[in-house]
């Protein structure tokens, strides 16, 4: 899925891309329940998924959302430097020890650059503020804020995971109306982006850290 939405994003086809990546992220939200039911650690002792998982998504949540701003012409020049910086800054957000906390949460913000670009083709903002997001993303991937982890993340759960399917639908929907998108809808499904942000650092300042963050 990675490679054919590198292949179309190559081509021209942003909407082709962006649905190839909607795939990688169905894949990659049931990939470890199929492999947990099919008791994969059994079959396969020496074959490490999480290393597998963590190749996968570094391609589809950062290489390739970010050569899609390089190619769409999102981010330009004299701009162009920050696509390197969200490249270097995903990859120590990859590799750090306590990306993930043991009670559910993101440390830094994590790599949803698909997401990012994706509202940066739609809202059609000018590059120097696209670039700005970029920059800010950036520094934040290593500030070690937690971030709800939708699917982990204890508090206001199921609110959280309803809103998160319906804002994946709307996402979708988008996606398909690419060319025509309908603006209200798009400004709509910022609500959720505000709610995930908000709650995130709501229960950041509020909860307990875990023994491993503290100084």
């Amino acid at each position: 899925a990675g490679l054919l939405a590198l292949l179309a994003a190559s081509e021209g086809r942003f909407r082709a891309a962006m649905l190839y990546l909607t795939l990688a992220c169905f894949i990659d939200s049931s990939d470890g329940t199929l492999a947990r039911w099919i008791d994969v650690s059994r079959w396969t002792p020496a074959f490490d998924g999480r290393k597998l998982d963590d190749i996968t998504d570094y391609l589809n949540y950062v290489m390739i959302p970010v050569f899609m701003m390089h190619r769409f012409e999102l981010v330009t020049a004299p701009w162009t430097p920050v696509l390197f910086l969200a490249i270097i800054a995903s990859g120590y957000g990859f590799c750090n020890a306590s990306a993930k906390t043991e009670d559910g949460f993101f440390t830094g913000f994590p790599s949803y650059w698909n997401v990012v670009v994706l509202y940066q083709y739609l809202l059609g903002w000018p590059t120097v503020v696209n670039a700005l997001a970029v920059l800010v993303l950036s520094v934040l991937v290593f500030v070690p804020t937690r971030y709800i982890y939708p699917s982990k993340t204890k508090q206001h759960q199921a609110l959280t995971l309803t809103l998160s399917i319906l804002w994946g639908g709307a996402m979708l929907y988008l996606v398909i109306r690419i060319e025509s998108p309908p603006v209200p809808l798009v400004y709509a499904s910022l609500l959720y982006v505000l709610y995930y942000m908000g709650l995130s650092f709501r229960l950041h300042f509020r909860l307990p850290r875990e023994p491993a963050q503290l100084p």
